[in-house]
């Protein structure tokens, strides 16, 4: 008998601890699960619902070409063990009330149930389906956003290059492309982020099925992100030179879609292209059809295979501990979080300090939507006797773990035309305030002939960070400390009149900030 092929008499009670064992994690990872299915709601995850599938498939592949598993398997101990990682994993991701832990956490447990039905010498070889998940799984917001600026950057910069090269005058003022009569600005939207990610899952695919040496499967791989960046380059200098032709009416609507899946169609025919340029290096290429192993025959059988799945008292322990993990978090569930912080909301903020008066303004609806604070401040205060004013903006987080959270200026400031001229840490001290001496980013933004000088940090009860990723880090420490996640991003900015160095108007802005600063702990708790 093919013993890639055989299918073992129905196992009733090891399918039933089989199920049992899963049913078991739902409630542990439940808040995973959730956060899963709303960010593949959003244009960039979209393609999420599809890699479970897509690692199912591969999984079963590798079963189709590999011999049932042996009944005298030993070596379950490792599987049991991650299981047991996994599952404190999930708990700690649980007190914190961040989802991307618990999503971590559960693809550990899903490589932990693998090497405990196969054993560590068998189960470690569905390494490939397994890590696959990992492409479901949306980015950590601080690296979605460093991402995005990158992206964005990049992205403009080519895209005015491939304007150019169509003999199309242009300038880019940060990710502002001015064309003269028309301006487009390089959104969020236009980061190449809603192709990169469903590229690099496909890439991922593709390696896998690919008959050939193992440098071809690297190249298919690590060609996807360069490839995605650089076709999304060229639609925004499509866009740009038929804007530049027939108006700003053609960079929006459907023309804008359609482009979209062109780019994203054409990356996926580059990828198969390049496999049928690596197969003509070989001594002897096939044909693509046969390079791409997406042979389906058998899988029924091997689909059998799983309610004759074997028990095992490592199976058991890993179902029982399971079970005892879900039911103690389930029973006897911590409420750490903080809910009842007393502050004051940004309304009721002094429009007028030490006779500086200010201005408010709201924020766009689609900036305010993306920056998605509990509450903000935006004013703009002034004194007779300044050349330039003050702008004190200030966004609060009450929960930093559910997705939203602070992202850094950084990430704004290339959108509306500013190009960072200089960013440094800067040492200010205000010893008559609670604040005393504290660190903050400094930076010198530029647009056209204009200058601003820009501080900003961010507030995290109490402490004042100037880099956000040691600030999330202690978001996920106070979380399970205190229980507390809230936190807010302040920012002061101030211009450069003309004929005013930088050092007048860093000094009107501590001036600013020697009145200001007092006045924000009944607004951002410590």
């Amino acid at each position: 008998m093919n013993t890639t092929t055989a299918v073992r008499t129905l196992n009733p009670l090891g399918l039933f601890w089989f199920s049992l064992l899963l049913v078991a994690s739902v409630p542990i990872f439940w808040i995973g699960f959730v956060s899963l299915v709303e960010a593949w709601a959003t244009p960039e995850y979209s393609h999420g619902p599809l890699i479970p599938l897509i690692s199912l498939y591969l999984f079963i592949r590798e079963l189709r070409r590999s011999p049932t598993p042996s009944y005298d398997v030993t070596d379950r101990t490792p599987g049991v063990l991650l299981i047991m990682i996994s599952l404190t994993i999930a708990i700690l991701g649980n007190i914190a009330r961040i989802p991307d832990i618990v999503t971590y956490a559960f693809i550990l447990w899903t490589g932990g149930v693998v090497l405990t039905v196969f054993g560590w010498r068998r189960g470690i070889t569905h390494w490939a389906p397994v890590l696959h998940l990992i492409f479901m799984l949306p980015l950590p917001q601080f690296l979605y956003w460093q991402m995005t600026i990158f992206l964005q950057g990049v992205s403009s910069e080519l895209g005015v290059w491939f304007v150019k090269m169509a003999g199309v005058s242009v300038f880019l003022e940060g990710n502002i492309i001015d064309l003269g009569v028309f301006k487009l600005q390089v959104a969020e939207a236009c980061s190449g982020l809603r192709y990169l990610f469903p590229i690099l899952s496909f890439s991922y695919l593709v390696s896998i099925l690919y008959r050939g040496p193992i440098w071809h499967k690297a190249i298919l791989l690590l060609s996807a992100a360069p490839l995605t960046v650089f076709m999304n380059s060229f639609r925004i200098g499509v866009v740009g030179v038929v804007v530049n032709s027939y108006g700003i009416e053609h960079a929006e609507g459907f023309m804008h879609f359609f482009e979209g899946w062109i780019i994203f169609l054409a990356c996926i025919g580059i990828l198969f292209l390049m496999a049928i340029v690596l197969q003509r290096l070989t001594p002897n290429p096939l044909p693509l059809s046969q390079a791409i192993d997406l042979d389906f025959q058998g899988f029924g059988p091997i689909m059998g295979r799983i309610g004759a799945i074997r028990v095992s008292r490592a199976m058991i322990t890993a179902c029982v501990l399971t079970i005892a993990v879900t039911a103690v978090w389930m029973v006897a569930r911590p409420n750490t979080q903080v809910t009842n912080l007393d502050r004051d909301p940004f309304v009721l903020f002094p429009n007028t300090i030490d006779g500086w008066a200010s201005v408010r303004s709201s924020l766009d609806p689609a900036v305010e939507a993306t920056l998605a604070a509990d509450d903000y401040l935006n004013a703009t205060f002034s004194t007779a006797g300044e050349p330039a004013g003050v702008n004190m903006f200030i966004a609060y987080y009450h929960n930093q773990t559910d997705g939203s959270g602070i992202h850094s200026p950084e990430v704004c400031l290339p959108v509306g035309g500013w190009e960072v001229y200089n960013l440094d840490e800067h040492k200010v001290s205000f010893t008559d305030t609670v604040y005393g001496e504290f660190e903050v980013n400094r930076a010198i933004i530029e647009k056209g002939l204009s200058r601003q000088l820009v501080y900003y940090w961010f507030e995290q009860r109490g402490k004042r960070m100037t880099n956000d990723f040691a600030a999330k880090f202690s978001v996920v420490y106070d979380s399970l400390s205190i229980g507390r996640t809230d936190g807010s991003l302040v920012r002061f900015v101030t211009p450069i009149a003309r004929g005013e160095t930088e050092e007048q108007a860093e000094a009107r802005m501590q001036r600013f900030m020697a009145s200001a600063l007092p006045k924000l702990p009944r607004f951002m708790p410590n």
